[in-house]
């Protein structure tokens, strides 16, 4: 009877509290394979997804295919969903490549713009390219040519498996790189909806406000369909330029500063490096695309926009409120009520981005480490009844604290996305 209600409790979780925030699709990260050593043929189809010929039956996480042998169940354990899904066109990745890359960390752009000046704006605008090649270089270590000099053939599904490939046990280096800096961005997540509702309420204590918005937080532990977070509006964004155009009288160009401050200088390139790192999604997004001969385009126009876009925003930031900018330019907003509405609203958006990275742990964590003891240090997450189990929910939930507990640690945000953009990037 136990098992039966937190069964119930977590379908009406994932249906009621996440699913109205997703869109179909099999683009996002947590649609990766695994990596083992049994490595499973790919065939390339007309519609251009992939067929899995020798994993297709061992996916508990996907329901439709519930005919899986507990044998197979116990060999494979808890495996990323099926890619049987709907394919996408260039325009939905660009969308998503783009709101991936704006993301909410966009809030501290003025604040660099106010340290590096222009240096600061020419490296919003040069990373961009950079971020642009890597990710080509990175999709292009997928692919191999065919011997019989047909073209390309894709055969690896995960940066892991090429550096397996590659060098054998340098794959471990690549996960850890990647638990980090999606370990970091549920951290940074926490400690930004702390910041801005201290900032319309002073009188509560950030760490107070990180633990309270960490409380709703705790149903994504029930959360194992996870589909991809829908590409959330940037309005917020948008308004914060509205209100610096209406306030174009005040900029002074002459505060935008020509040799930055060096002292603070690396930790700004950090966080310009943060905030365009999408590359950790391109495997399993440009595996969906309806025609990948597109995807080259489709990279470079969202990185434009994204450069276009995230100078602009620091500029006319940092224009409206020269040295009154701060780390979030929310907070720099003179008027008390609209900057409360503006948090707000910036804290939900804060809530809603968390399921994505945390949910890709969950799937890294469950395929390199409870795979089943024949293969992994530990059991899969998952009975022969498909769902979960209660340890495993217990870890999931210990999981969401540890990111608290490393936000009560480290409640600084622009340091921390600049050490991370450094680390990762």
């Amino acid at each position: 009877m136990a098992a039966r209600r937190l069964q119930n409790l977590q379908e009406w979780t994932n249906q009621n509290l996440f699913l109205a925030s997703f869109d179909s699709g099999s683009y996002s990260y947590q649609n990766t394979l695994p990596t083992n050593n049994r490595q499973p043929e790919i065939q390339e189809e007309d519609d251009g997804e992939f067929e899995l010929q020798n994993l297709a039956s061992s996916n508990p996480f996907n329901k439709k295919q519930q005919n899986a042998s507990d044998d197979k169940l116990a060999d494979y354990g808890e495996i990323g969903h099926s890619t049987g899904s709907k394919s996408i066109t260039s325009l939905q990745a660009a969308w998503n490549v783009t709101n991936a890359i704006q993301g909410m960390f966009i809030v501290g752009l003025p604040f660099a713009v106010k340290v590096g000046g222009w240096c600061a704006i020419g490296a919003l605008v040069g990373v961009a390219w950079i971020c642009y090649k890597t990710g080509l270089a990175l999709i292009e270590c997928l692919y191999e040519e065919e011997s019989n000099g047909n073209g390309r053939k894709r055969i690896y599904r995960s940066y892991r498996e090429v550096a397996e490939a590659v060098r054998p046990g340098m794959g471990k280096f690549v996960l850890s790189a990647q638990l980090t800096e999606l370990a970091s961005t549920c951290i940074l997540y926490i400690v930004l909806a702390g910041d801005l509702l201290q900032g319309c309420f002073p009188s509560v204590d950030r760490q107070a406000w990180m633990m309270l918005t960490t409380l709703p937080l705790l149903g994504t532990a029930f959360l194992d369909d996870l589909r991809v977070v829908s590409n959330l509006s940037l309005a917020n964004a948008v308004s914060h330029l509205v209100i610096n155009a209406i306030m174009f009288s005040s900029w002074r160009f002459s505060s935008l500063v020509l040799i930055p401050d060096f002292r603070l200088f690396p930790t700004i390139i950090g966080v310009v490096v943060f905030g365009y790192t999408s590359h950790i999604f391109l495997p399993s997004l440009e595996g969906s695309m309806q025609n990948r001969s597109e995807f080259k385009q489709m990279l470079g126009f969202s990185h434009v926009a994204a450069a276009i876009f995230k100078a602009l925003f620091g500029l006319i930031g940092f224009l409206t409120f020269a040295e009154f900018t701060q780390k979030e330019i929310s907070n720099s907003l003179p008027d008390q009520t609209f900057k409360v509405l503006v948090n707000l609203c910036l804290v939900t958006k804060a809530l809603l981005s968390y399921p994505l990275p945390y949910y890709a742990i969950v799937q890294l964590i469950g395929e390199n480490f409870f795979n089943g003891i024949d293969v992994s240090p530990f059991p899969v997450c998952y009975g022969n009844d498909k769902r979960l189990r209660e340890w495993a929910l217990s870890l999931r939930v210990l999981l969401i604290l540890w990111t608290l507990w490393m936000a009560l640690t480290v409640p600084y945000l622009v340091e921390l996305m600049g050490l991370i953009g450094n680390f990762t990037g």
